[in-house]
């Protein structure tokens, strides 16, 4: 995972644990949310990974079931060991696997995330996370007048919070932090999108941010 593509996750999750005015966070405040949202990450990640580890002694367990039962093996002496017998991948077994993968997926995302904001040679990717934050500090009446502009159609109030946090993101790293070619900071956007909301939320995000961007003369 790169530095930056860990930071804006980290920053999501920051944004996503913000509970009171924006301006009332401190640099303070923002080191001590992300260094809790670290350890939640850990911690999650830890509990994710047992549950896969369990799904993979279930069906292990099933398939070893299944080999005893298989009437190939039924029909040889009790004190004989079981032979290798043909399985079907059914839906069943391939949607476990596909879970599997998901969760496993999503435990590692979050070790690296805590890997890399921990490591001394990696301050990056705490440093530009909380860039984002305070552009969205110093900003956030004008970001969140953005969305409720280009959002036609749609209450502001009533938007996924997750959308308009991605959003807030994505338009202070355009705007106002101006590190990150436009192409990536839209992409990266759609990315967290897909990985955390809703099927049509990749979409929504898309068409406001590609207002923003012409609106405001982006390159």
């Amino acid at each position: 995972m790169q530095a930056r593509r860990a930071a804006r996750e980290l920053a999501f999750i920051l944004f996503s644990q913000f509970d009171k005015t924006i301006t009332n966070y401190s640099k303070e405040n923002l080191d001590d949310i992300i260094l809790k949202s670290v350890r939640i990450l850990s911690s999650s990640a830890g509990d994710d990974l047992k549950i896969t580890l369990g799904a993979l002694l279930d069906m292990k367990n099933r398939i070893e079931d299944y080999e005893a039962e298989h009437e190939i093996n039924l029909n040889r002496p009790l004190e004989a060991a079981n032979i290798p017998v043909p399985m079907p991948l059914t839906s069943d077994f391939t949607g476990r696997i596909d879970e599997m993968i998901n969760v496993a997926e999503k435990a590692l995302l979050a070790l690296e995330i805590a890997e890399f904001t921990t490591l001394d040679s990696q301050n990056d990717v705490k440093d530009f996370a909380i860039k984002i934050a305070q552009a969205y500090q110093q900003h956030h009446d004008e970001i969140d007048g953005m969305i409720k502009q280009y959002s036609t159609g749609w209450d502001f109030d009533r938007l996924v919070k997750m959308d308009k946090d991605i959003l807030r993101i994505a338009i202070s790293e355009l705007l106002y932090v101006k590190e990150t070619p436009m192409k990536v900071a839209v992409d990266e956007a759609l990315e967290l999108a897909k990985k955390y909301s809703t099927d049509d939320s990749a979409a929504f995000i898309n068409g406001i941010l590609a207002k923003v961007i012409v609106e405001n003369g982006i390159k």
